[in-house]
């Protein structure tokens, strides 16, 4: 099941954690603007990053900037979160470890260690965008959620409930939260702006 035992490097879809990150931080508001060129240069690498607009999208509210799908834009939240911060988003965001789904055979993701992290901004710009590291569909799904459900971590499942032969429940399965990643506030912002992606952003397809 490549859910659960396959990785991927998760790109875009990523951005809404750097977001939801960023907002719990204090480091962004509704009201912060950026100006994208292009592309945007990151102390320690040689080339500039590039935005899927090579023109740039100019000057952007956070909003728009989500709804841009803009690289510079979360390059930008990334590094203002700074890489212990961000590393600890990661984890909170139980990327690092198990979901406990009930299914065999579940991975983990492919990260680079904190040491490392601590002392690569470039690692830290790539990840803000969600490359050049790995995470299982379902981890990441979960992470996603966490987002937009009011901050919370769940734990996935198939089977909710055991019953035996003469249906009294033998097994149910928890629901509760594993943790609060990120207010109820900040997951409030992050809808708002996850929504503007499919009403007027770059995911207009996935609108419903």
């Amino acid at each position: 099941n490549k859910c659960i035992d396959s990785t991927y490097e998760p790109g875009s879809t990523f951005k809404p954690l750097t977001l939801a990150a960023a907002l719990e931080e204090g480091v962004v508001n509704m009201n912060t603007t950026f100006n994208c060129t292009g592309s945007i240069k990151v102390q320690g690498w040689s080339k500039p990053i590039g935005c899927s607009r090579r023109s740039g999208h100019g000057t952007q509210t956070l909003e728009v900037a989500t709804g841009n799908s803009c690289n510079p834009a979360f390059i930008t939240m990334g590094l203002k979160i700074g890489t212990d911060r961000y590393y600890d988003y990661l984890e909170s965001f139980g990327l690092m470890e198990p979901t406990g789904v009930d299914m065999i055979g579940e991975v983990t993701g492919i990260f680079s260690s904190r040491e490392r992290f601590n002392t690569n901004v470039v690692s830290l710009a790539s990840y803000a965008f969600g490359q050049t590291f790995n995470v299982t569909p379902l981890a990441l799904i979960r992470a996603q959620a966490a987002t937009i459900n009011g901050g919370y971590l769940c734990e996935p499942y198939l089977v909710e409930q055991v019953l035996d032969d003469q249906g009294n429940v033998v097994m149910q399965h928890d629901a509760s939260p594993v943790r609060q990643v990120i207010s109820e506030e900040t997951s409030d912002k992050v809808r708002q702006c996850l929504e503007y992606v499919v009403a007027k952003g770059t995911g207009k397809n996935g609108q419903v």
